[in-house]
């Protein structure tokens, strides 16, 4: 037996469920598809920095209150080199605007029960596979309990990530691809460490950025600059924590906590965009249409922003019976897509700050040095910093 609804929604990632509770809100009924169980995608560890749109979207749509309870609001970050501080207060800079720091898997968690709460159907477990009949009414092929199952809309919206049915199901000649493979790695890793700061760290060292961000008062995620294909099993938890102490250190009397590792991995530093986003009535959404590097934390605000987005386009759709909207989805999202992927690469850039050869250039270091003393003071720089960094 073949399902059916107005949006088949592939993939219960931050994207597709704040496109599904969008959608439940205003009475278009739509089904989403998710591969993995509810307790893996509510508790595996991603991302956990809100731009202040994000939030107040979320607010509105009743989405936010967990994340504002438990949440932290941030409004600066420090950029350290050669054992100083600097300190950029883009919140003020930025009219007052602010991150919040909230896991992904809470946000996740949130958006599922408002979603189930609605009686929006939402199938764990049930992989999509293929995608097709983009300029018609799509099908998606789906597997569960064994078992292969159908799924037709009016349009799907891929938000199943990099390697999920949506991307793969687009013929090579209907996208272009832009990719740009980064020289080096890092290694993420999450603890169970108290935060040793107050806000995120970004640490420019001769042997590699080191980067504390922020998660909750009992955990903790860090990032090591590595070699691109390094392998987590490298890096024992001696060698993390000290490298983390060494690329951390400042000149006055912080001290770094440490605590149990519970994951580790090397990120594929990648950035990767596919244009167009929307074929036909197939519309893909957060990474099954780019991927941006960690610097910036700006990949999930990306998903999310594209979700909105095609929310929108679809309500114009199903209540008004206007297409611009919707047909204008892609051109509308690159904008912001290629605008985060600049901010990012160059953030990328100022972080690792190495040249060809991988070793440390003084002339370089001295641009860097440039750079953060503009981008911490209170100049048209800073500013210019702080509206992109904040969203």
């Amino acid at each position: 037996m073949s399902l059916a609804a107005s949006v088949v929604i592939v993939g219960a990632g931050p994207a597709g469920l704040l496109l599904g509770n969008i959608l439940a809100d205003h009475g278009v009924d739509c089904l989403i598809l998710e591969r993995h169980t509810r307790e893996h995608i509510e508790r595996r560890p991603r991302a956990g920095l809100i731009e202040h749109w994000a939030v107040r979207e979320l607010t509105e749509l009743g989405l936010a209150d967990r994340l504002l309870a438990e949440g932290a609001r941030h409004d600066s970050c420090e950029f350290r080199f050669l054992g100083r501080r600097n300190v950029s207060r883009y919140g003020d800079l930025a009219g007052g605007r602010a991150h919040y720091v909230y896991p992904q898997q809470e946000l996740v968690k949130d958006m599922v029960a408002a979603y189930l709460k609605k009686g929006g159907q939402l199938r764990f477990s049930a992989p999509a596979v293929t995608i097709d009949g983009f300029h018609d009414r799509p099908r998606v092929t789906f597997e569960e309990a064994g078992v292969t199952r159908t799924a037709r809309g009016e349009v799907v919206a891929g938000c199943d990530g990099f390697h999920g049915a949506a991307r793969a199901s687009v013929p090579p000649d209907a996208v272009t691809r832009y990719e740009h493979q980064h020289r080096d790695g890092w290694l993420a890793v999450l603890a169970a460490a108290p935060p040793s700061t107050e806000q995120i760290i970004y640490a420019l060292h001769p042997d590699g950025f080191a980067g504390h961000m922020l998660r909750s008062p009992t955990v903790s995620r860090y990032y090591l600059q590595c070699p691109a294909g390094d392998a987590s099993e490298n890096w024992s938890d001696d060698r993390i924590w000290s490298e983390l102490r060494r690329r951390l250190a400042t000149s006055d009397d912080w001290t770094l906590r440490d605590g149990p590792i519970l994951d580790k991995g090397v990120l594929d530093m990648r950035s990767w965009v596919g244009e167009p986003m929307r074929f036909g009535n197939l519309c893909l959404a957060g990474d099954a249409a780019h991927i941006l590097t960690p610097a910036g934390a700006k990949g999930m605000n990306l998903a999310l922003g594209d979700a909105r987005e095609l929310a929108l386009g679809l309500l114009d759709r199903f209540h008004r019976g206007d297409d611009r909207r919707l047909l204008a989805y892609s051109e509308t999202r690159l904008e912001a897509v290629w605008r985060a992927q600049e901010f990012s690469n160059w953030l990328l850039d100022l972080l690792h700050g190495t040249g060809d050869d991988a070793q440390p250039r003084p002339f370089a270091d001295r641009l860097r040095r440039q750079a953060i003393g503009q981008i911490t003071g209170g100049g048209a720089r800073a500013r210019a910093f702080a509206e992109s960094y904040v969203g």
